[in-house]
């Protein structure tokens, strides 16, 4: 059963600045459901990381900062959040269906999250619209659980997975590959245990090409146990915070490639959603929806 968590995100509000791109989270269900690609039964509502669980992976002196709102005004800009106690309520929970989706992974071969790729937090300080990491705290609880020996990440945002490369930087239970637009933001990027960088207006044919290569060397190399994809889907040609010009038809095929590897070699796979910036906001959850409507396919085949 493909078990998806889904956190409403009106429960938590967000400045309205940032209402558009965020909105496509709320969305994201109820076209899946309209359209019985998923049923209420399969969505679950993530419970909330503890404390413990949070210092796995971010340090004790931010994480009281976020907690009791006293985060220095620089790095709040640099999150690009107003901090509120609901905001951080919403994060301890997108992080914790990140986690749990992967146990769900361990159990039915695939998990989703409607949210998470908070790919750009660090361990000490927080970036690009990201608090807590939650590829990051769910490696650890695996890891320290004894439920994973080695983790493969799959980052194929538009963005590189900056926090998440330095967070594991000296950890070889954890390898970090991140697929991503050269000239984008972070402009000051981390090294990952295998970058793909991409040049501006990179398309179908060539961004699936390599993919597809580097997915089997990968597999064969690091031999995971647990696979984290992060399917970000501003590689759109019409996202405006990308520079690639990948297809909707090309980002499915994408996925499609990820989930068909998975199921092949018999890894756990947990997935979430990532960036999505189109100014038309069907086009972002259009997208986000066919990475649910491969992964039935293929894991139900």
């Amino acid at each position: 059963m493909l078990k998806i968590a889904h956190s409403p995100l009106f429960n938590h509000p967000v400045p309205d600045k940032h209402r558009f791109p965020m909105q496509k989270y709320d969305e994201i269900p109820k076209r899946l459901l309209a359209e019985s690609t998923i049923t209420h039964e399969q969505i679950f509502l993530p419970k909330s990381l503890s404390e413990a669980e949070i210092l796995t992976t971010h340090t004790a002196e931010y994480w009281q900062q976020l907690k009791n709102l006293t985060l220095p005004k620089k790095d709040a800009r640099a999150i690009g959040f107003e901090l509120s106690e609901r905001l951080i309520a919403r994060e301890r929970a997108i992080a914790c269906a990140s986690y749990q989706c992967a146990l769900y992974a361990k159990q039915y071969g695939v998990a989703m999250s409607t949210s998470g790729g908070t790919h750009h937090a660090f361990a000490d300080h927080g970036e690009g619209f990201c608090i807590l990491n939650d590829f990051a705290i769910t490696s650890n609880l695996l890891l320290n659980q004894g439920l994973s020996k080695q983790i493969l990440i799959i980052d194929l945002d538009v963005h590189q997975g900056n926090g998440t490369a330095h967070i594991f930087a000296n950890d070889e239970r954890v390898f970090t590959f991140s697929m991503h637009g050269a000239k984008n933001y972070p402009f000051r990027k981390q090294l990952s245990d295998l970058d793909i960088d991409l040049a501006d207006g990179t398309g179908d044919d060539e961004y699936l090409e390599r993919l597809n290569k580097t997915l089997e060397i990968l597999i064969k190399q690091v031999r995971p146990d647990m696979l984290l994809f992060l399917a970000g889907v501003d590689v759109l040609a019409k996202d405006v915070l990308g520079k690639l010009a990948l297809t909707r038809q090309g980002c499915a095929e994408r996925d499609k490639i990820v989930f068909t590897t998975a199921k092949q070699y018999g890894i756990p796979i947990a997935v979430t959603m990532g960036g999505g910036y189109s100014t038309n906001l069907d086009d972002v959850v259009e997208a986000h929806c066919n990475t649910f409507r491969v992964a039935k396919k293929v894991f139900s085949t």
